[in-house]
């Protein structure tokens, strides 16, 4: 799906030369997924759909001016979204080539694409969410696997602090965003709500700290927060 650099023997994501394309592996309720997309204000229209097998597809974008970390964050945030393959989400993929046979069924089946646009699309055309406790979840065939981020991604702690802090600002109590972030990475850390706590406990010193830099009404709120609460234990 992406090139790689001239003089380059293996596809390493150091030998990937530019990013071209955006890919989206799905292997489970394949027609109805592919369905969802095609009505999402979230992505745009694919330039390419492959039929792989019965009831599955691989989706294809044409992309232009994103770079190799930009591509593989979106990658798996679209896998997150909508039920694709999470292993497919790196930029040295390489998917079927249509008019070859899959022979992996018990009987084969001839690959075949369609051209659904002609656009060229930007990062700016995919308003998919970043892996975070808003981000819809579907963990039926994809319970088990851990998720996985390459050293130019953010890890999943920085994305939850950072969910944490946006929460924080808009005013989100901070016990509902523990109770969100220790739900979601349930089937990721072996102590979910003790690391919860610790992530919000320590974006709220972080927004305390910058908002009272800028001059802001939060350090208030979150100390009267912290007062009511030290408050309420007091009388307990």
């Amino acid at each position: 799906m992406n090139p790689i650099k001239e003089g380059a023997y293996t596809r390493t994501k150091d030998d990937i030369k530019d990013i071209r394309h955006i890919y989206l592996d799905l292997d489970t309720k394949g027609d109805k997924v592919l369905d969802a997309i095609r009505n999402s204000t979230e992505v745009p229209a694919p330039n390419f759909v492959l039929d792989t097998s019965p009831g599955k597809h691989q989706v294809v974008w044409r992309v232009d001016g994103i770079n190799q970390s930009e591509a593989e964050s979106l990658l798996h945030n679209l896998a997150n979204q909508f039920e694709g393959d999470r292993a497919a989400t790196d930029s040295t993929r390489v998917l079927r080539l249509p008019g070859f046979a899959n022979r992996k069924l018990s009987e084969e089946f001839v690959v075949q694409a369609r051209q659904e646009s002609e656009a060229v699309y930007t990062l700016r055309d995919f308003t998919i969410h970043e892996d975070s406790p808003e981000t819809p979840q579907h963990l039926d065939v994809h319970q088990g696997r851990s998720r996985t981020a390459s050293s130019n991604q953010k890890s999943q702690s920085e994305h939850d602090w950072a969910y944490a802090k946006r929460a924080l600002a808009r005013g989100d109590d901070p016990e509902v965003v523990i109770h969100r972030i220790a739900d979601y990475r349930s089937n990721h850390k072996a102590n979910p709500s003790y690391y919860a706590r610790h992530t919000v406990m320590k974006a709220q010193t972080e927004f305390a700290r910058t908002s009272a830099m800028r001059g802001g009404a939060g350090s208030d709120v979150l100390q009267e927060d912290k007062l009511t609460r030290d408050s309420g234990r007091s009388h307990e």
